[in-house]
């Protein structure tokens, strides 16, 4: 009892209920998922562990678009300015945030080039050599690269940084209904990730004022953290024809007439982590998703004077039916008190840890400790070892996901009129009626953003009053304060 109330000491100083930012800051670095004194601010390092769950939040974006189609590509960093000049809403939206190359050595380039903010520009152009006729659409492709903003607010790792670790998929199609219906494909896309991930995201349509540049409208895809803040981690994007017009992206149909292909793009970036983080862990440490924990079961030995030897076999063979059954495992058998390894383990969010005694042994059966949960153990008989832990590491995913699925109801809170959103932490549903000034006036008011319109699931408002003006509502939408 004594050693486990000497570790218990070590747990993170700030609480996630007292102070959430504070919190995250410190388990970021605990936990080691990233290294923040690189001498580039917002330029942070991936740490190992870091790396390792942020490769496999891409391996299930790439399940994903293997899935559904998707090839992936990659495409230079570098961007000249000639490329980025063609597409004027672009430049409004992104010429303030990217950096420029102006010399190769001590010579100045003729053009200047840009690293590349997001790829439209790079891609487009060649996207209209790729694409001559109607047998070379439906084209749909991703890549996962870095990007680079020059972010000038406070950044936070994962979750505003100026080198970003993105993922994007540009898709052409002969149609504007066919790219609608990719859109809603990509929803679907995203709605499957964050599943995995114990997310569930509000997929909202951005008000015009706040759609991605040159996109004919945006789907914002938020989660609400624990501070009743939101948390943008992706976006999907109705192109048209803004961008196939000035690249010249053209098609030639059957009847030998030519079209200018429709456009959409679905992006998402390393906020990720950023929100598994902030949605799952606690003053233990980071709680991962099993989709995406480097380590999903930590075995470890729980010694007896005289039958360490016994003990530490036991906990090896039960170590090596797990990785043979396909399950990320780590057998702990340092020099350390199961109690040092308990903290080691929890800080860093493994879903479940196997406990093995002599007690154990004579018993037939493992201990297996839920690191989502407190003090909630499940005993696994030996012979329904691999079921049994695969099980319990399903029962993780489900009710993480549960949990956020009610966080978020309670946080979501409706609105009658402005006056009734003041103090609440979380997003707000009101009726809108569709004219911008309302809208703004309930941001200025409150001190939030316009989330937009629920594409996810709007309730009708058709019968419902404007909660700015009082007239008659066209929409239902979300406001939030956000990261």
């Amino acid at each position: 009892m004594a050693e486990l109330e000497s570790e218990q000491s070590k747990s993170v100083p700030v609480k996630k209920s007292e102070d959430f930012m504070g919190w995250y800051n410190e388990i970021v670095e605990r936990a080691d998922l990233a290294d923040k004194r690189y001498p580039i601010k917002g330029m942070n390092i991936w740490r190992p562990y870091g790396w390792s769950i942020m490769m496999r939040v891409d391996g299930l974006t790439r399940a994903e678009m293997e899935r559904t189609g998707h090839d992936e590509v990659q495409f230079p960093l570098l961007i000249p300015e000639h490329l980025f000049n063609k597409e004027a809403d672009h430049i409004k939206g992104f010429g303030g945030e990217v950096f420029w190359v102006t010399h190769a050595g001590h010579n100045k380039l003729d053009e200047r080039w840009l690293l590349r903010p997001t790829s439209e520009t790079a891609m487009y152009e060649i996207f209209g050599l790729w694409v001559r006729s109607h047998a070379d659409l439906p084209l749909r492709v991703f890549q996962i690269c870095n990007t680079f903003r020059y972010e000038t607010k406070q950044t936070r790792a994962f979750m505003r940084v100026r080198e970003i670790h993105f993922f994007e998929d540009h898709s052409c199609f002969a149609t504007y209904e066919e790219a609608e219906a990719h859109v809603e494909e990509d929803l679907a896309i995203a709605t499957n990730i964050f599943k995995r991930l114990g997310l569930p995201v509000l997929m909202s349509k951005r008000p015009e004022w706040d759609k991605f540049a040159g996109a004919h409208y945006s789907v914002g895809l938020d989660v609400i953290m624990p501070s009743g803040r939101t948390l943008q981690l992706g976006s999907v994007h109705q192109y048209r024809t803004n961008f196939s017009i000035p690249y010249e992206i053209t098609y030639e149909k059957e009847d030998g007439t030519h079209e200018h292909v429709h456009q959409t793009t679905y992006g998402m970036s390393e906020r990720v982590v950023g929100a598994v983080i902030g949605a799952h862990g606690d003053d233990r440490g980071i709680v991962l998703p099993p989709a995406v924990a480097p380590v999903q079961v930590v075995v470890v030995p729980i010694p007896f004077k005289g039958k360490e030897e016994l003990v530490l076999e036991a906990a090896q063979a039960v170590t090596e039916r797990l990785r043979e059954a396909g399950v990320r495992v780590k057998l702990d058998d340092a020099e350390e008190t199961p109690g040092s390894k308990y903290f080691k383990w929890e800080l860093k969010g493994v879903p479940l840890r196997v406990e093995i005694g002599p007690r154990d042994i004579d018993g037939g059966h493992v201990m297996v400790a839920l690191r989502h949960l407190e003090k909630v153990k499940e005993k696994v008989p030996l012979g329904e070892l691999e079921g049994g832990v695969i099980g319990l590491l399903d029962r993780v995913e489900t009710e993480l996901m549960e949990r956020q699925q009610a966080f978020a109801e309670e946080r979501t809170i409706e609105i009658g009129d402005i006056a009734e959103g003041k103090d609440k932490a979380g997003v707000l549903v009101g009726a809108w009626c569709g004219q911008d000034a309302c809208a703004t006036e309930v941001e200025t008011t409150l001190n939030v953003k316009t989330l937009g319109v629920p594409v996810d699931s709007e309730p009708d408002a058709s019968e419902d009053s404007c909660v700015t003006c009082g007239g008659p509502a066209k929409h239902w939408v979300r406001w939030a304060a956000t990261y």
